[in-house]
């Protein structure tokens, strides 16, 4: 069994970049109210596709659970209940987290892939600590670290139904991103120490690690700083303002989050700067450089072009994939040729 453990914390790790994917369409599509209760979708395992299936519809068979929208109200079914063919209030309760009634078919779908992601994941995460007791003898730190990423899965499905009930609160949005960097950081983690005895070796340096360090807290600082911007495109966006006009008046996070670009891209190029004149040999560099170049090209769309179809998804992405490249050179720079 040890031989399937570092290819399922591989999917593992593929499945959670899948989820910040399915993530960043939500909020691209402004989908995260699609499924307004949890876990289920409308009361549904797998959602309706059509308006007329959340109508009350007489002589029609109810389970406990399951949500009807009347008089733009959702109303849960109390108990398993035959409908007659007239309404009955008895038989339904309101739901409570929120009163945000509104069925939207591709939101829906859209918001639903990404819980199936997340659910994916979690079970991928699960197989890893299950395959990690057969390292029971040698090394238990690997069933501590695969056992506090499970439960740190568990906390962002927990986290993912308050941002619903909060009806999508930005600071619960931020605090879902940045868990979902914790557990890919432990994920990297793990299979940094799996592949370290057959990666490429680097040369060790005190001043190229502690600038890594520094570059990878920066960018955490700048994600934390577009969840600001994201929110006032998001607001905006909801108004039904063209895009034309989302950054016309740019409010003080903007300038703030687009500075710090500035301040993100010059430690990164130092970072290149040193890994060639030192010749330490970190390869997974030129992965860093490419990433960053379509970042800024992507903003440089979002400001310049209107936000085009996919250009915060990738921008989002974009930022995640950086966070996991600089960890895991951090990682690296531990090592000493």
């Amino acid at each position: 069994m040890k031989k399937y453990f570092l290819p399922i914390t591989k999917i593992a790790l593929v499945l959670v970049y899948l989820v910040i994917v399915a993530g960043a369409l939500v909020r691209m599509t402004g989908s995260g109210m699609g499924c307004p209760d949890w876990p289920k979708c409308f009361g549904y395992y797998i959602p309706p596709t059509e308006e007329s299936e959340l109508l009350f519809t007489p002589n029609r068979v109810y389970k406990k659970g399951m949500v009807i929208i009347k008089d733009e109200t959702l109303l849960v079914a109390k108990t398993d209940f035959t409908t007659t063919a007239t309404f009955s209030n008895d038989d339904w309760e309101k739901y409570t987290k929120h009163n945000y009634a509104i069925f939207n078919p591709s939101h829906t779908w859209v918001e639903y892939i990404n819980r199936l992601f997340g659910a994916l994941a979690g079970i991928a995460c699960f197989a890893s600590f299950i395959v990690s007791f057969w390292f029971w003898k040698t090394n238990k730190k690997l069933i501590l670290y695969t056992f506090t990423i499970c439960i740190l899965m568990g906390f962002q499905a927990w986290l993912g139904k308050t941002v619903v009930d909060s009806v999508l609160n930005p600071v619960k949005i931020t605090t879902h991103m940045l868990v979902a960097f914790l557990i890919v950081g432990l994920q990297l983690y793990l299979i940094f120490y799996f592949q370290k005895s057959k990666s490429r070796a680097v040369t060790f340096h005190s001043k190229f690690k502690r600038a890594l360090v520094i570059t990878l807290v920066l960018t955490i600082i700048q994600v934390v700083l577009g969840t600001a911007v994201r929110e006032h495109i998001d607001t905006l966006s909801e108004t039904g303002l063209p895009k034309e006009t989302w950054l016309q008046s740019p409010t003080l996070s903007f300038y703030i989050h687009r500075s710090f670009s500035i301040l993100v891209t010059l430690a990164i190029a130092y970072l290149v700067y040193l890994n060639s004149k030192l010749k330490l040999g970190y390869t997974k560099i030129k992965f860093v450089i490419g990433i960053v170049l379509f970042e800024i090209l992507s903003g440089i769309a979002m400001y310049y072009f209107h936000f085009p179809f996919g250009s915060q998804t990738l921008h989002i992405v974009l930022s995640s994939l950086l966070f996991g490249f600089l960890f895991y050179l951090v990682l690296e720079s531990t090592q000493r040729k």
